[in-house]
């Protein structure tokens, strides 16, 4: 009995959703448009994803329709009447600014703004010219069209989309301050 006990609480662990803690981390790889919710290193659920039309290069900067590439975390979470469920990146990151910075597309003191946010733990400026509202989200009010253009395009302004009940799901594994990294 009691190894049927064990057996069962394991399967029921891997199975259901985890509470959301700091041992989960989010993987998104653009190549394979998947999200993976990992636990300890052990992958626990995987989502297909859409991301901006901009094409497949690291956003660089407002309005390029492009996705980031980097380590982030989720800043905050919200519905959204347009999104379902919106999942708020700390985009720009540290990195993105000292691109722009180098660049000459933000300023110093935006790039000091960015820093302070980071050292902080705040939302940093989302109106730089590097863009902002970067984060994970639904597709809104699912009607045959647009769940057959998820599944076949990128169509996002830069963020990274799902299917309404998949983003539900995830938001049960995360909480804010959950990092998420968006490789190719």
């Amino acid at each position: 009995m009691k190894q049927f006990i064990a057996l069962f609480i394991v399967i029921v662990s891997v199975v259901c959703p985890a509470q959301a803690n700091e041992d989960i981390e989010l993987v998104v790889l653009r190549s394979e448009h998947q999200l993976l919710v990992k636990k300890n290193g052990m992958t626990l659920r995987t989502f297909k994803v859409a991301f901006g039309s901009g094409g497949k290069k690291a956003k660089l900067r407002e309005g390029d329709h492009t996705t980031p590439k980097g380590q982030y975390q989720i800043n905050r979470m919200r519905n959204s009447d347009r999104f379902h469920l919106f999942l708020q990146l700390n985009y720009p990151n540290m990195n993105d600014a000292k691109r722009a910075l180098k660049n000459h597309s933000i300023s110093r003191q935006q790039y000091r703004d960015i820093l302070d946010a980071h050292s902080q733990g705040k939302l940093p400026p989302q109106n730089t010219a590097l863009g902002g509202a970067i984060g994970l989200h639904g597709i809104g009010l699912e009607t045959k069209d647009k769940i057959e253009i998820h599944q076949i395009a990128d169509w996002t302004q830069g963020c990274i989309a799902m299917r309404n009940h998949e983003i539900e799901e995830l938001s049960r594994y995360i909480d804010v301050g959950t990092v998420i990294s968006i490789i190719d």
